[in-house]
């Protein structure tokens, strides 16, 4: 289907998830345009390479070479309101209308397909196995939820013979995905405003193991209890870690699968979460008869994701950016950062994201939160949300037991951290506040 379309117009093209396709029709030769309402680095680049962007919801922006319904294959994102004038305009003159994920399904249906699912983790995880599958010459097209540090981008092409995609679980997007091969790094509880129940997500990710092709393998995070491939810190696990330790910015650990060890393993990400996500890389890699010792050379050149716990300054202060917006995720980075600076004094900047996210999860964001030594937070970032009674960061911050706690606006960041007396700060969130990381770092150093 997707060859009878010359022309690829995307709605919400500067998203993390839709960029990367963009990139894939562009390399395919396609004409690709879009709107979004922000203009990003993201966009810029696609720009530099031939897409026609702009930033204002109106159908009279459209370029006129994608106003044929024979031609065009408009894609777009949940994100992307059902009033948007756009998709309204392009729904009522019957143009051919797909979700990301749709699209996604029918890229690699065709093609050996590796998904890399889970609540948490599966950036980390895809980004990792894409650097081992580049530095091994495979042939593969991969489509990540994150920039690779390694590379600048969000797309890695190193031919089609496999696919590599996130498998997303919010809107069940995932279930358009048949894949040889899934990983699913992580079952916690989140997206309840799709999912009524931690049980129904559970059984949503059920349901995508049962869409993995005949023969095909299945690897999951022992907490999972998906079956299958088991990884993990448990030697019950079919590939495990052992004498995992952190020094400066990097893990070190042992892997052990079938009996056999291969020792002192040096991963350039601290923290277990990511050395698990590590594990499932190196496992998939070995599956797939990678050589090991490549799988771990490849392990020791990987230089991490943006906004997983990126160092954006070492000296004089510590500044750390983080996607981190889910308490299970936020409590990982506090376990790292007490492992690694435990005796720093520590300050956690925090911009919830979702009203639903913070109302379905504040006692247990409180909770976590508590254990820094100081918190900031800011205002909610609603995304595609309308503001819900009673829900607000004041709340959140009226149950957070910790007397070291404020919130701000997001301009006065760099004011107040310049004057802080903590060590290392880290900055959270899915929002924009990593649009303040650079500002916060400029006005420490001078």
């Amino acid at each position: 289907m997707i060859k009878n379309y010359n022309r690829i117009y995307f709605l919400g093209i500067g998203g993390i998830g839709m960029s990367s396709l963009a990139f894939y029709f562009i390399n395919e030769n396609k004409y690709v345009a879009g709107y979004d309402k922000v203009n990003s680095d993201i966009t810029k680049s696609l720009s530099k390479n031939g897409a026609k962007i702009h930033f204002t919801d109106n159908y009279l922006s459209i370029p006129s070479q994608f106003l044929n319904q024979s031609e065009t294959l408009v894609v777009y994102t949940p994100a992307i309101s059902k009033f948007n004038k756009e998709y309204k305009y392009f729904k009522e003159n019957g143009f051919e209308i797909l979700k990301r994920s749709e699209l996604l399904g029918l890229i690699s249906k065709d093609k050996f397909c590796i998904a890399i699912g889970g609540t948490h983790g599966k950036t980390t995880t895809s980004t990792i196995l894409s650097h081992i599958l580049l530095e091994n010459n495979i042939s593969f097209t991969s489509f990540i939820g994150g920039i690779s540090e390694n590379y600048n981008t969000n797309f890695i092409q190193n031919g089609n013979d496999i696919i590599l995609v996130e498998a997303d679980e919010f809107d069940r997007s995932f279930h358009t995905l048949f894949p040889n091969i899934a990983c699913v790094t992580s079952t916690d509880s989140d997206h309840l405003d799709i999912y009524n129940s931690e049980q129904e997500l559970k059984k949503s990710f059920i349901q995508f193991t049962d869409n993995i092709k005949s023969k095909g393998l299945l690897f999951s995070n022992e907490k999972t209890l998906l079956g299958g491939i088991s990884y993990g810190f448990s030697s019950e696990s079919e590939y495990f870690i052992s004498n995992y330790s952190s020094a400066k910015y990097s893990s070190f650990f042992d892997i052990n699968h079938n009996g056999s060890l291969i020792a002192s393993v040096k991963f350039n990400m601290p923290g277990k979460h990511n050395a698990l996500n590590a594990l499932a890389a190196f496992a998939i890699g070995k599956e797939l008869n990678i050589d090991y010792k490549s799988i771990i050379n490849s392990l020791s050149t990987f230089l991490g994701v943006k906004r997983r716990f990126s160092y954006a300054l070492r000296l004089p202060k510590i500044i750390i950016d983080d996607y981190a917006h889910h308490p299970s995720e936020i409590k990982a980075v506090y376990d790292t950062i007490k492992d690694l600076y435990p005796n720093k004094k520590n300050t956690a900047i925090f911009q919830p994201h979702l009203y639903t996210r913070t109302r379905d999860f504040m006692s247990e964001f409180a909770e976590i939160l508590s254990k820094f030594d100081n918190i900031i937070l800011t205002e909610i970032y609603p995304a595609r949300e309308k503001p819900i009674n009673n829900i607000s960061s004041i709340k959140l911050l009226e149950l957070i037991k910790n007397k070291n706690k404020s919130i701000l606006k997001k301009s006065e960041l760099s004011k107040s951290l310049k004057e802080s007396k903590s060590e290392v700060f880290v900055i959270m969130g899915a929002g924009d506040i990593a649009d303040e990381v650079e500002l916060i770092k400029n006005n420490i150093l001078n």
